[in-house]
């Protein structure tokens, strides 16, 4: 009787112990969740995210478009009127000579396009762009208002806005440029694309 006394004595019961980093305070954390935790948080840092695939998505869309109108000026591909034409169509509108500037410009759309879609050196191709839309802007769409059923500069305000856009966010984790600092896009990186876009614009304009 006495044996069976002490086996079912209520402080000799065998409970199940949790697992914790209590440190006093009562306020315990079960080291298998924390685990399980950091490592989903881990694995999600690790692996691109639906934000990576949008901007390839938009990187790859705009960059290839906006370089196939540079190889319509460069090389008269995709129904384009080729280097000559295009420096004639230039010196009508006052560049001199028409095919240098159209040179500048083909190049600007095609070496630009490309660089956004591959994400490299993404606030340089980003100003690329910009300085085109400006000059577009100054010399043919700005005196026809706004709408490009007008002949307007809604078409340039758009392409130099998501140039200008991937430039301060970053051209993502699918990208070259994930492995450089300016690759996280940021202030600097806008004002760069905006602030050289617009000074070889300027340049450009003057001479």
């Amino acid at each position: 009787m006495s044996t069976k006394r002490i086996l079912n004595h209520p402080a000799l019961s065998i409970r199940p112990v949790a697992h914790s980093t209590d440190t006093g305070t009562g306020t315990g954390t079960d080291t298998g969740t924390g685990a399980r935790s950091a490592a989903a948080a881990t694995a999600t840092t690790a692996s691109s995210t639906a934000a990576d695939c949008g901007l390839l998505l938009l990187r790859l869309t705009f960059g290839l478009l906006m370089a196939a109108h540079g190889a319509q000026k460069l090389f008269g591909l995709f129904g384009g009127r080729g280097l000559a034409a295009t420096g004639r169509g230039f010196e009508a509108l006052g560049f001199r000579p028409g095919t240098l500037f159209a040179l500048a410009g083909g190049l600007s759309e095609f070496l630009g396009g490309l660089g956004l879609a591959l994400g490299l050196l993404t606030p340089l191709a980003a100003a690329a762009l910009i300085g085109v839309m400006i000059n577009a802007m100054a010399t043919v769409t700005g005196a026809h208002g706004l709408w490009d059923t007008d002949g307007g500069v809604e078409y340039n305000v758009c392409i130099s806005v998501v140039a200008l856009a991937v430039a301060a966010i970053g051209p993502g984790r699918l990208a070259v440029d994930r492995f450089f600092r300016w690759g996280n896009g940021g202030w600097p990186q806008a004002a760069f694309a905006l602030g050289v876009g617009g000074l070889a614009a300027a340049i450009t304009l003057s001479l």
